[in-house]
Order: structure tokens, then sequence, then C-alpha cells
């Protein structure tokens, strides 16, 4: 009977034995899932930080090229009007000049004309005033 006993001990205590290993075992099963869900959950949590850090200097840097576009834009604009002013002087400048000739043009025609009515005809063929004396 002592054996028995003996061997029912060593039974109960290799089921002991037996049943702390499986509950250590499913402790650290238990703990090995959940460091890997932490795990998992921080690789995300980072992954999404990188994204939204990527997303922010997407935005900042699509913001700079818009200021630098519209810079542009107001630079080029205003180069343009520029242009059109300067170009409009040279058209006032140029009808200044055309009016300003045709002013002395007839100015000077008016003269010629003035001067033309006051001088002497012309003799023709040495005939004083187109008459033919009859030298002939």
């Amino acid at each position: 009977m002592n054996i028995q006993l003996e061997k029912m001990k060593q039974k109960q205590e290799r089921e002991r034995r037996k049943r702390i290993a499986e509950e250590k075992h499913k402790e650290w099963v238990q703990k090995k899932r959940e460091e890997e869900k932490r795990e998992r959950e921080r690789k995300l949590s980072k992954e999404m930080a990188e994204k939204a850090t990527r997303e922010l200097e997407k935005m900042q840097l699509q913001e700079k090229a818009e200021a630098k576009y519209k810079e542009w834009l107001k630079k080029k604009r205003a180069e343009e009007a520029e242009k059109k002013k300067k170009e409009k002087e040279k058209e006032k400048e140029r009808e200044a000049e055309l009016q300003e000739k045709k002013t002395r043009s007839e100015k000077i025609f008016k003269e010629w004309l003035q001067n033309a009515r006051n001088k002497p005809h012309p003799v023709l063929n040495g005939c004083p005033h187109g008459k033919s004396t009859g030298l002939y």
C-alpha cells in the first residue's frame, strides 16, 4: 500500500507539475501575443506618424510651390503691364512725331505756296511775259 500511495503521490505531483507547466505555457503564450499586439500597434502608430509627416511635408511643399507660382505670376503680370505701358508711350511718341512732321510739312508747304505766288513767272524761250517779239 505504501508503494501505491507513493505512486499516487508521484502521479499527482506529475499532474500538478504538468498543470503548472501548462499554465506557465499559457501565460507565456498570452504575454507573447500581447507583446506582438503592442509591437503591431507601435509599428502602426509609427507608420501613421510617418505618413502624417510625409503628408504635412507634401502640403507644405505644395503651398510653397503655389506661393512661388503666385509670386511669379504677379511678377509676370507686372512685367506685361510695364511692357504695355512702354508700348503705349512709344506709340504716343510716334504719333506725336508724325503730328509734328505733318504740321511742319503743312507749314513749309504754305510758305512755299506763299513764295510761289509772289515770284515772277519764268520767261519762256527768252520771250518776255511769254509773247514773241518778232525776232524770228
